[in-house]
């Protein structure tokens, strides 16, 4: 027969569950199952906070409103902390974020690319021979940071 876990902690604890909770101290806040301390981080390490919280809701041990209510966190914050866990796991917390690539159409890559239009080369080669994506360079003419003469442009938008 399996036997009860007495809710004991340490002294000046907040509960998060009656066998989870976590105490602030010294710029650091530890994680107690009973007394057994099972994680820790520093006060401002969101990453942590959120990589931890999400591996509980996770794996059972507490629900969503748990969290909300002892963090005072959004659920929806949770909800996105806990589709990163699922999807990248711990490592997803702590990765480089994704940012936007450099831009493609730089002033030098306009002129040569307004340079081939003028010539009568079509897009997709002129695309090509400057190694950029074909799409960019129609969305530059449409938007018109590249600019190509009116009588060569519907020819060249194949």
């Amino acid at each position: 027969m399996p036997q009860l876990q007495l809710p004991i902690f340490p002294e000046g604890v907040t509960q998060i569950t009656d066998l989870l909770a976590f105490k602030k101290e010294n710029g650091e806040v530890v994680y107690f199952n009973g007394l057994m301390p099972i994680f820790a981080h520093g006060e401002q390490d969101v990453r942590s906070f959120r990589m931890i919280t999400s591996f509980l809701y996770v794996k059972g041990f507490v629900q969503q409103s748990d969290l909300c209510r002892t963090f005072g966190v959004t659920p929806i914050a949770v909800k996105r902390a806990v589709k990163k866990y699922r999807e990248e796991g711990p490592g997803g917390f702590y990765a480089e974020r994704r940012v936007r690539g450099a831009a493609v159409l730089l002033p030098d890559v306009v002129e040569k690319a307004e340079d081939l239009l003028a010539e009568g080369v079509s897009v997709t080669a002129v695309a090509s021979q400057l190694g950029i994506g074909a799409d960019t360079l129609r969305k530059g003419i449409k938007t018109g940071r590249v600019r190509v003469k009116k009588n060569s442009q519907q020819s060249n938008m194949n």
